[in-house]
């Protein structure tokens, strides 16, 4: 039989969280928001990089454009892994689930560019951008509270 913690076996309540524990996470937060912020624009530069490289070698522009954003997508988690959250990279689990989450922000950010540039009067390359800063809110949203979430 595997031992219960004292606080599991309802002996005692759970410990209170630290006065300062609340004061912490914020700046944890604004780092983890800052480091994100770098990670991924360089993880757009490989993208778009690797794109321009590979849209003339490939058959399609889809394969290439599919291509660039898993390469991408690896160069993210890796450097998110263990920059941004501090979380060890060799999790098949989580990086399946940060996988599944940024074809959601893909998802996301192709979605509001169409909306942006059908509901605005601005340049397709203007909606764009707002296309970039919408889905990266929602992926570093996601991977802080779920993919990279404190608990792990």
């Amino acid at each position: 039989m595997t031992p219960v913690p004292a606080n599991q076996q309802g002996d005692s309540p759970a410990p209170a969280p630290s006065p300062g524990a609340k004061a912490l996470a914020a700046p944890r937060l604004a780092r983890q928001l800052l480091g994100y912020l770098g990670v991924g624009g360089l993880s757009a530069v490989v993208d778009i990089g690797l794109f321009h490289l590979l849209a003339p070698r490939l058959p399609s522009l889809l394969l290439a454009a599919a291509a660039s954003f898993i390469i991408a997508a690896v160069v993210n988690y890796s450097l998110s892994s263990v920059w941004v959250y501090r979380r060890q990279w060799r999790s098949l689990r989580r990086a399946a689930m940060f996988l599944a989450f940024a074809s959601v922000g893909l998802c996301i950010n192709a979605g509001a560019t169409w909306w942006l540039a059908g509901a605005l009067p601005i340049a397709p390359t203007l909606a764009k951008v707002g296309g970039v800063g919408i889905a990266f809110l929602a992926n570093f949203l996601m991977n802080t509270f779920i993919v990279f979430r404190a608990e792990d």
